[in-house]
C-alpha cells in the first residue's frame, strides 16, 4: 500500500517517495500545447499548488519523473526558464509592507534560482521586468511564469476594504509587468481561490483565458469517484462508498463531480472516519463579517441564482456574498441555464454533507449565539425525529428561541433579516445533514420549508403575528401531494410566531400517511 500524499504539494517528492498520484498530465499537456495565458480559481486545499508544481517539472525537462504517466511519450520536455511566484505563505492583514516584502523575497528566490542579479530590489516592478528579459536572453528561450495564490494578500483583508484596495493596487502594479513582457513569455498559469475582475487586477492583460468553469478543464484539480475506484482501490475495501459520496463529493465545474483531495486523503488516513476535515483547516470569519453588513435571507444563500456578470464583476469594491461563497468552496454549481442573450444563469448549492453541517453550525453560532447548547439541541432533535415525536421536536424550537440572547435582537444580529425565525429553523435542520428545501415550489404555491429525512417529510409553514393558522394554508393548497409518491410519512407543521415574545406562540401538527 502506497503512502498518502497528505499536505505534499511537490510533484517530485510524491513520485520519488512512491505516493499515490492522480494523473493530471493529460490536462497539463493540453494547456501547454495551447501555449497561452491561463487563469484558474479553485477553493483552498483543492490541489492547485500541486498542479502548478507539476507544470514546473514538465517545463524544467524532468522527463524521468513522468514515467508511466500520460505525458511521458507525448512531449519533448525541452527546458525553459521558469519564474515561480507564490503568496501562499504568510499573513498579509497587518499592513501593505507585508505584501511588498513578500514580493521582494519572491524575487530574491527566483534571482538565485536563475543565477541573475537585480540592480534595485526595492524597485520590484523593474526588477521583475529585468528578470524576465534577462532570463530570456541568457537561455535563448521564452520564459514560463507560474503564479500560485495570486490573491491571498487581498483575501487576507477582504473585510477591510481600504487594506484590500492597497493590496490590490500593489499586486496590480507588480502583475502589469507580465503584459509589458509578452514578447519574452512562453506560458503563464495563474491560480488562486478568488476570481477577481481580470480587468482591474491584471491591468489590461486581456489574453488570459479563464478556465475556471471551462468543461474541458473541469477535472484539473480534485478527485473523481473513478479515481477512488482505481488509484485508491486498495484503500476502499469495506468502506461505504455511497456515504463517502454524500459526505465529500459534489463539487461541480460541469465535468464529473469532484472530491476535495484533502478530505479524501485524511479520510483514508483516519481509517474511514467521517469528519469535517476540510472545514477544520480554515476559518470563514469573512462570512460572518459580510453577513453583518448585508441583508441576507439565510435559506436563499444556498439555492440562489447568479449571473455570469455577478461572477465576473467580483472585486474589492463589489463583493457579492454568493459569488464569494462559491469561489471559496462553501457553495458549488447546481445547474447552468442558458439565457436568450448568449449568457448563463447559475443555480448554487452546498456541495456535500461535510460543508452543509459545518456551514450551518457556523450560522447557528452567528444567529443564536448558542455555541454550547447547540450540540444538545441537535442530539435531542435527532432523537425526537427518530421517535416520530414531532410535537417534542417543536418544543425544542421553543427552547431554542427562548434561549437566544436579547442582545442578538437589539444589535440586529437576527432582526436584521427577512424571515429571521425561519432562518433559525433552517440552519438547525441543515446542521443535522438533512435535505432542506426553502421556498419549495408546488403547483399550488410555495412551501416555506420542506425537510426530508430517510423515512419522513416535514412540510413547514411559518407566519408571524397573523390571525390565520399556517397549517390551514398547507391543507387548503394540498402542498403534501407533491411528496405522496415517495411513500414516506408526511407531517404538516404550522408554526405561528409572536414578534413581541420572539418565540413560537402556537403550533399545529398533523400527519399524512405516504
Amino acid at each position: 500500500m502506497k503512502k498518502l500524499p497528505i499536505g505534499i504539494q511537490t510533484f517530485r517528492k510524491i513520485i520519488d517517495e512512491n505516493r499515490y498520484y492522480v494523473d493530471k498530465t493529460h490536462i497539463a499537456l493540453k494547456l501547454i500545447q495551447g501555449g497561452g495565458y491561463y487563469f484558474l480559481s479553485r477553493p483552498r486545499r483543492f490541489g492547485k499548488s500541486l498542479f502548478l508544481d507539476t507544470l514546473a517539472e514538465i517545463f524544467s525537462g524532468s522527463k524521468d519523473l513522468f514515467k508511466g504517466l500520460y505525458i511521458y511519450d507525448k512531449y519533448d520536455f525541452k527546458p525553459y526558464p521558469i519564474i515561480r511566484i507564490s503568496f501562499g505563505s504568510g499573513d498579509y492583514s497587518l499592513d501593505e509592507s507585508q505584501t511588498i516584502n513578500e514580493i521582494k523575497h519572491i524575487l530574491e528566490d527566483n534571482l538565485e534560482t536563475l543565477n541573475l542579479e537585480c540592480k534595485d530590489l526595492d524597485d520590484f516592478k523593474n526588477c521583475f521586468k529585468q528578470m524576465i528579459r534577462e532570463s530570456y536572453n541568457k537561455q535563448n528561450q521564452k520564459v514560463v511564469i507560474l503564479i500560485d495564490e495570486y490573491d491571498k494578500p487581498i483575501l487576507d483583508n477582504i473585510t477591510n476594504p481600504e487594506k484590500a484596495k492597497r493590496a490590490r493596487d500593489i499586486l496590480k502594479n507588480f502583475y502589469s509587468v507580465i503584459k509589458d513582457s509578452d514578447r519574452y513569455i512562453r506560458f503563464v498559469f495563474i491560480t488562486g481561490v478568488s476570481k477577481f475582475s481580470k480587468l482591474n487586477l491584471f491591468s489590461g492583460l486581456n489574453n488570459i483565458e479563464d478556465i475556471t468553469i471551462n468543461e474541458e478543464f473541469a477535472e484539473i484539480c480534485g478527485y473523481t469517484h473513478d479515481n477512488l475506484l482505481t488509484v485508491f482501490k486498495d484503500r476502499i475495501e469495506n468502506i461505504d462508498l455511497e456515504m463517502v459520496k454524500r459526505w465529500y463529493n459534489g463539487y461541480n465545474y460541469f465535468g464529473k463531480p469532484l472530491y476535495n483531495p484533502f478530505d479524501i486523503l485524511l479520510f483514508f488516513s483516519n481509517n474511514g472516519a467521517f469528519r469535517n476535515y476540510w472545514w477544520q483547516t480554515g476559518s470563514p470569519s469573512f462570512l460572518i463579517e459580510l453577513l453583518k453588513k448585508g441583508d441576507y435571507y439565510i435559506p436563499e444563500l444556498e439555492y440562489s441564482e447568479v449571473t455570469e456578470e455577478v461572477l465576473n464583476a467580483f472585486d474589492v469594491d463589489y463583493i457579492d456574498l454568493r459569488a464569494l461563497l462559491w469561489q471559496t468552496g462553501y457553495l458549488t454549481f447546481d445547474k447552468r441555464i442558458a439565457d436568450n442573450l448568449g449568457g448563463y444563469t447559475y443555480t448554487l448549492r452546498v456541495p456535500n454533507i461535510e460543508v452543509r453541517i459545518s456551514l450551518n453550525q457556523l450560522l447557528i453560532d452567528y444567529l443564536t449565539n448558542q455555541r454550547q447548547q447547540k450540540v444538545r439541541y441537535r442530539l435531542d432533535m435527532f432523537d425526537c425525529l427518530n421517535r416520530n415525536d414531532i410535537k417534542g421536536f417543536v418544543e425544542l424550537f421553543k427552547k431554542i428561541f427562548s434561549s437566544i440572547p436579547y442582545t442578538n435582537y437589539v444589535n440586529n444580529v437576527i432582526s436584521n433579516y427577512e424571515g429571521c425565525y425561519s432562518s433559525v429553523v433552517f440552519v438547525y435542520l441543515m446542521a443535522l445533514g438533512y435535505d432542506v428545501i426553502p421556498e419549495d415550489i408546488t403547483n399550488k404555491g410555495r412551501i416555506d420549508l420542506t425537510d426530508k429525512t430517510e423515512d419522513k417529510i416535514l412540510i413547514i409553514e411559518f407566519k408571524v403575528d397573523a390571525k390565520e393558522e399556517p397549517i390551514k394554508q398547507i391543507k387548503e393548497r394540498r402542498y403534501y401531494e407533491k411528496y405522496l409518491n415517495e411513500k414516506k410519512d408526511i407531517y404538516l407543521i404550522g408554526m405561528m410566531f409572536d414578534s413581541r415574545e420572539r418565540n413560537i406562540s402556537r403550533c399545529k401538527v398533523e400527519r399524512v400517511n405516504g
